[in-house]
């Protein structure tokens, strides 16, 4: 079976939806604040290459789980769900067949406890 990755056009696709998504969320003021001292470009490194391994792709991530990476961050559903519209609005902008972007904002759903670091079940 074809993966998620090559689905929706592999690298490419998932190198400029990185860069799109990346410049919805830093404009959105509820966002923006997180990456103030951020280096974009490494962090939208690691984001392309987590994409890349969740979608099904060949990916060297190394980088932190996600619970690691955002605990100090002190996420609420409001931020997750501002992410997620931000995403979903990447996708459509990219003309992501709608069955392709559900399956991709269903994977993403399944990673809100770790981002929100709510207690494990």
């Amino acid at each position: 079976m074809t993966s998620l990755f090559e689905r929706i056009g592999g690298t490419a696709a998932v190198d400029q939806a990185v860069d799109i998504f990346y410049g919805k969320v830093t404009a959105d003021p509820l966002l923006a604040g997180y990456f103030m001292t951020v280096p974009m470009g490494a962090q939208s490194r690691k984001l392309k290459a987590f994409l890349t391994m969740a979608l099904g792709g060949a990916s060297a991530y190394t980088g932190l789980h996600l619970r690691a990476a955002h605990q100090h961050m002190a996420l609420t559903q409001i931020h997750f769900s501002a992410v997620a519209e931000h995403l979903g609005a990447t996708l459509a902008e990219l003309n992501v067949p709608a069955p392709l972007a559900d399956e991709v904002m269903t994977l993403v759903a399944t990673t809100r406890a770790d981002v929100l670091n709510e207690p494990e079940a």
